[in-house]
């Protein structure tokens, strides 16, 4: 048995993180500010401090095996907005984290990055040779943190895994998304199908796509606790790990509308509006290196399976 520090634990991915590495038999110690994250998110059995990530000197100490790293602000409208907000709190509060960590003598970190670090990719699948360019602040603080985490690994031999991923989805038990105000897709066409907004909107349809909306990566959030998991048995001493996580292929807007469709037996309304500006028309990682590295590969990649996990987490939130 191991004991780890989850920052972030009380939010979509950490609390699904969490519960599987309770399950595996690890003590866990979750730290969440509750700014976004819930505490009835925090699976039972962990111990629970609210707090920043800055905070995260007074919780860890020489008993703890490793770090995995969550808390960030996430939202990309709002990063460009308050971009202040986004350095202080991701790459700042990384930092005091990072150094909290090497006082206490902890040296294993998996750090939750994101493919929003490479832009608009020059080539689909991206791999993690591709350029990084993040178009918004919310990925370029990200991307300082890797860097930060790159120069911790050599100069004091931080073993440390980074994973990229795309979107997020599905559910594992009563873990499940809870964003305020929601953003992502498959939450949205769900409140178009309990008619608690009118419609969803599709931005654009005539992209070079087989239907003309959007491609999408996908990941069930379980698979994503699982590479989580891997990589902490991954990390080496001196190493910085960057693998990115993704489905194979990934799903167009359209086809994710007609997934919730099947699932819920419901009509959904559907507005075609224009394009935002900066949407590429297909956005899919690639695997490979999390495959060889980490022995990784999703095992929920269907997206009515998605969907239906997704879905009956939150008819169970809606009635409880």
């Amino acid at each position: 048995m191991s004991k780890y520090l989850v920052t972030g634990g009380a939010g979509y991915v950490g609390s699904v993180v969490t519960a599987h590495l309770l399950e595996a038999g690890h003590q866990v110690t979750v730290l969440d500010d509750l700014s976004t994250g819930f505490r009835e998110g925090v699976p039972a059995g962990a111990e629970f401090v609210r707090g920043r990530i800055q905070d995260a000197a007074e919780v860890l100490d020489s008993s703890f095996d490793g770090v995995l790293h969550f808390a960030a602000c996430s939202q990309v409208g709002e990063s460009v907005a308050d971009p202040e907000k986004y350095w202080r709190n991701n790459v700042a509060g990384s930092l005091e984290l990072i150094s909290a960590m090497r006082k206490a003598g902890v040296g294993r970190l998996v750090f939750s990055s994101t493919a929003a670090v490479y832009g608009e990719p020059e080539e689909v699948p991206i791999a993690e040779t591709a350029r990084t360019s993040p178009t918004n602040t919310y990925g370029a603080t990200k991307l300082a943190v890797d860097h930060l985490i790159t120069s911790e690994a050599v100069a004091h031999g931080l073993a440390a895994v980074s994973l990229r991923y795309f979107n997020v989805a599905g559910a594992y038990g009563a873990y499940g998304e809870r964003h305020d105000p929601e953003s992502h897709l498959i939450p949205l066409v769900f409140q178009a199908a309990l008619g608690e907004r009118p419609h969803i909107a599709v931005y654009g349809e005539d992209y070079p796509t087989p239907d003309g909306t959007c491609i999408r990566d996908y990941i069930h959030v379980a698979d994503l606790a699982d590479a989580h998991l891997l990589a902490l048995d991954a990390a080496k001493p001196g190493e910085h790990l960057i693998c990115n996580l993704g489905n194979g292929s990934g799903f167009s807007v359209r086809e994710v509308i007609e997934s919730v469709k099947r699932v819920t037996g419901r009509e959904i309304p559907v507005v075609v509006a224009d394009r935002r500006p900066g949407d590429p028309a297909v956005l899919v990682a690639s695997a490979a290196r999390a495959h060889q590295a980490l022995g990784w590969t999703p095992r929920r990649a269907d997206l009515d399976e998605i969907v239906k996990d997704a879905w009956q987490f939150t008819l169970e939130k809606k009635n409880a």
